[in-house]
């Protein structure tokens, strides 16, 4: 009985064995591997509705507009400025530039650093980096200050690219915005158009405007609800991933 007991265990030890070495197999052939992420700046990287806020009130105290509801300051974190001031405040084209023109007075100098770095963010950062992945930032806020806040905020090292819109303001869809990134990457940084096709390279950000230009490129999308947006709208928009915090994106 000992002897039979012995061979049943040994047998039952093999298929659990097997069992175990297949469940592995086929969670690694589902699991997604990045070798290229890149990331939106407000509400992705840093919380800056305070100088996002405060500037915009700056503007219409100078052109001696009330102030909206508060989901409409809200909605000015994603989509350029110019287009927030058209379409939203149904502003001419004349009236929309003076505007984007007196929020950056303020904002060029102060609004800019009124923001933090989310918590996990930089730590997320550095064990993307360090596990070898290529780190890009694609933003409609301007280039120029984009690099400022990163380096202010000690996160400047971790990104190979960083791609904003013209200082006017121009060059501000997602799509093209993203585009520029991935032609950097694909002349200086290893990524090759199989690789996008394969699923290897992701869009990261808190708003609609990231999953659509991201989806648009052909990209992966991953949508963050610590940001700005919502789960309702990035399922709307059919973002690929939905996180609820930075760290989690090291499991996709």
């Amino acid at each position: 009985l000992w002897g039979m007991f012995h061979v049943e265990h040994h047998l039952l030890s093999i298929v659990c064995f097997r069992v175990k070495i297949a469940y592995i197999t086929t969670r690694k052939e589902t699991t997604m591997t990045y070798t290229h992420l890149l990331f939106d700046l407000d509400g992705t990287i840093t919380k800056s509705e305070e100088g996002i806020f405060n500037c915009m009130k700056y503007a219409m105290d100078w052109a001696g507009i009330p102030y909206p509801a508060p989901e409409v300051f809200r909605s000015f974190i994603g989509p350029s400025l110019y287009d927030s001031f058209s379409n939203t405040l149904h502003m001419d084209d004349a009236q929309a530039k003076e505007m984007v023109a007196k929020y950056r007075e303020r904002y060029n100098v102060i609004g800019l650093f009124e923001a933090e770095v989310y918590d996990g963010v930089a730590e997320t950062l550095e064990k993307l980096k360090k596990s070898g992945c290529i780190l890009s930032v694609a933003t409609s806020k301007p280039t120029e200050p984009t690099l400022r806040i990163l380096e202010k905020f000690g996160v400047r090292k971790y990104f190979d690219v960083v791609v904003g819109s013209n200082p006017d303001g121009t060059g501000s869809d997602k799509k093209f915005i993203i585009t520029h990134v991935l032609e950097s990457l694909k002349k200086d940084h290893g990524l090759t158009e199989e690789m996008v096709m394969s699923g290897q390279a992701a869009m990261i950000g808190d708003r609609r405007y990231d999953i659509e230009g991201g989806k648009a490129c052909g990209l992966q999308t991953i949508g963050v609800l610590y940001g700005y947006g919502s789960r309702e709208e990035f399922e709307i928009a059919g973002a690929d991933h939905i996180v609820e915090k930075p760290q989690e994106i090291l499991n996709l």
